[in-house]
């Protein structure tokens, strides 16, 4: 994906819209989030295209969060589904599996951890509600987990671009960072994809 076209010529709202996507939505789990957060801080910051950053941080919390519990919520109602689900190119047992080994590891904290990992974060707000975390508890560490995680990556975009002695090299740097926190994700995918699938 091209960061700048998408909040160029979609805007703020179709950039909180793949935010709530990616977390909340099991399908959208390869959605290269990392470097589009990253993008919108830079835009912030060099920019008028959006508005102000605490109001673009705001809602893309906001965003996060609700996707989370639009995860947690397919997870309470229908969360077994995934497990009987038969195996594709497009959907592995394994990313609930390990996700779940994350969890077990990590505890609580893997709900605020798994935000910073691809697939991770998609699948652990299902992974919540089909192990019955509390409501309260879950929806707590998910604001904790999208706050830290939206501020992160935003804000290092942010402060990138306000450094006058790196605005020369702002189109690298994009490019470097994406490469970083996309390529292992498209690495992961293509791998699976080429894992024959089980009868």
């Amino acid at each position: 994906m091209d960061a700048e076209s998408i909040i160029r010529y979609g805007g703020l709202i179709l950039v909180c819209l793949l935010v709530f996507g990616s977390i909340g939505l099991f399908f959208c789990f390869f959605l290269p989030i990392g470097g589009l957060l990253f993008t919108v801080g830079l835009l912030a910051a060099k920019d008028d295209l959006l508005p102000s950053l605490p109001v673009v941080c705001f809602l893309l919390v906001i965003s996060s969060v609700a996707g989370s519990i639009a995860g947690y919520s397919i997870g309470r109602s229908s969360g077994k589904f995934f497990y009987s689900r038969p195996e594709s190119r497009f959907f592995r047992r394994s990313y609930l599996t390990s996700t779940e080994s994350f969890y077990k590891k990590h505890g609580p904290l893997a709900i605020v951890g798994s935000y910073f990992l691809p697939i991770v974060r998609t699948f652990a707000p299902v992974l919540a509600g089909i192990i019955g975390v509390k409501a309260q508890r879950f929806v707590i560490l998910s604001a904790i987990g999208s706050t830290i995680f939206i501020l992160v990556f935003v804000l290092m975009g942010y402060l990138m671009a306000s450094i006058p002695l790196l605005q020369p090299w702002l189109k690298y740097i994009i490019a470097f960072f994406v490469l970083v926190v996309t390529v292992p994700l498209i690495i992961k995918v293509i791998k699976t994809m080429r894992k024959p699938v089980d009868s």
